[in-house]
Order: C-alpha cells, then structure tokens, then sequence
C-alpha cells in the first residue's frame, strides 16, 4: 500500500477514534466544548488536506496556494503591513507553488534574490524612510516562514501526507504530555518565556506522537521524525513570537477551536521546510 493509502487509513482511523473519545467526555469537563470544537474543525480540515494531495501535484499546488493566501493575510494584519506588503506577500504564496510545480529547478538563488527585491520594492518605490526597513524585513520574514515551506506540499510528494498526518498527531501529543506530565518537575519548565504553556513534557509528548505517527504510515526514518519533532516544537514558538509582538491572542477568529488558519499551521511551516531540508 502506498504511503497516501497508509496515510488516509490512520488518519480515518484518528479521527473515528478521537471522535467516539470527544463524543463520550463528561459535561464537567471543563475543555469540551473546547476540544468538540477542534474535533469538527480537524474533521473537515483532514480531509481536504489529504484529498488535495491524494489529486496530486495540481491539487497539492492549489492547496498551498489557497494555504499561503490566507495565511499571509492573517500575518499581514498582524505584523501592520501595507496593502503594497500584503500583495508583494499573496503574489507569492500563488507564484511559488506554481513554480514548484512547472519547473522547480528555478527554485534556487535566482529565486531567494527576486523575492529580496520584491519584498523591498513597496518600501523603496514608497520612500518610506521611517518605517521601510522594517517592513521591508516583515516581509521576507513571511516569506521565508509561510510561501517557501508551502513549496514542499508540491515538492514532497507523498511525503508531505506523512509530515501533515506526523504534525497533526504530534502537535496533540504535545498537548496531552504537557497537560499530564507538565505540571510539576524538571518536565514542567517552559521551552521559551514566549510561550509559557509549552514544556519539556510537551516536546516528549510530541517526539513520541510523531514517531508514532511516521510509523504507522510507513514513513519513519530518524532524519525525518527530528525534522516534524522539531517542527513541532519551534512552530508554535515561531508564531508567538510574531503575536506577542502583535499584541494579540490568536491571528484570526474564523477557524473554530483554533482562531486563524496561522494557528493551525504554525507547526507544519516549519516541518514542511525542515524535511525539504533532509531529503534533498
């Protein structure tokens, strides 16, 4: 079987399970309707997900098209970026998928140096002596955390079925090691003052859920479990890092359980791009 079949399997399976899970939790439970609302969200988002990719390299490059806009949206309002930014940014998210998928070869220094200059050009053609340079740096921050990861869902192939799956079990192993084990004891100590709530049990908790997860799909290899381990672990971090300076809780309020789609793949950006990184 492939590792698509593998990967649809397990993640049904997943979901039939945690569903029956959520279903049953007692009315006392302070986090259900919390948790139900998840549950939802990730049975609708896994399916598209998978389904896109199961389409092939044109569905893999819709989704991370459709991914990257949004996302860079949700990143725009957060870092105060301009609407000339906020094309530079979604022009992007389309352009590079595309060129992932019709000829990935020009995905190189040609590439990194077109994507300097357009990050630069609203500020340079805009004069915007104050605050440019900043922006300008928003910019490519965005572009190197959101547009190029999303490449790899053209790129990976059948891989990134396995990474989205990893991420996903992962990112609930975290939660639930961090919840259990993360209370008191040297397990309990904070990863970064940025987000106090994410323990050392929580980066147990998601190295044994990925590892799990990349198994069950027939996928594991010990380069590509440290890369979605530790994509796991910094994703989070990496977007806290923007909202703290945001001032904000969440990029978005639309998605529920989650807030913005840029909470739901702040995990995976990072792994995407880390396991381009160790199978090239």
């Amino acid at each position: 079987m492939s590792t698509y079949g593998r990967t649809a399997l397990v993640g049904a399976g997943v979901l039939a399970v945690s569903g029956l899970a959520v279903a049953a939790l007692p009315a006392r439970i302070r986090l259900r309707a919390e948790v139900r609302r998840r549950w939802r969200t990730w049975a609708l988002a896994g399916p598209l997900y998978l389904g896109a990719l199961f389409v092939g390299s044109g569905g893999a490059c819709a989704l991370a098209a459709a991914l990257g806009v949004v996302a860079m949206t949700e990143y725009a309002r957060m870092a105060g970026l301009g609407r000339a930014e906020h094309a530079v940014l979604c022009a992007a998210a389309i352009a590079l998928p595309a060129l992932a998928l019709t000829a990935p070869a020009l995905l190189d220094l040609r590439t990194a140096g077109l994507l300097l200059l357009a990050a630069a050009l609203p500020a340079l053609l805009g004069g915007n002596a104050a605050t440019g340079f900043t922006q300008a740096a928003r910019t490519v921050f965005a572009l190197l955390w959101i547009a190029v990861p999303l490449t790899g869902l053209v790129t990976l192939g059948q891989t990134a079925a396995a990474v989205g799956v990893a991420v996903a079990l992962g990112d609930v192993g975290a939660w639930c090691a961090g919840t259990s084990l993360g209370r008191r004891g040297a397990l309990s100590r904070p990863l970064s003052p940025l987000s106090p709530n994410k323990t050392w049990a929580g980066v147990l908790g998601a190295g044994a859920a990925t590892a799990l997860a990349l198994l069950a799909v027939g996928a594991f290899c010990p380069l590509l479990w440290a890369a979605v381990t530790v994509g796991c672990v910094l994703g989070d971090l990496l977007e806290s890092l923007v909202k703290r300076e945001a001032g904000v809780k969440d990029a978005g309020s639309w998605l529920p359980g989650f807030g913005g789609l840029l909470d739901r793949v702040d995990s995976l950006l990072p792994a995407l791009l880390l396991t381009t990184v160790v199978t090239r």
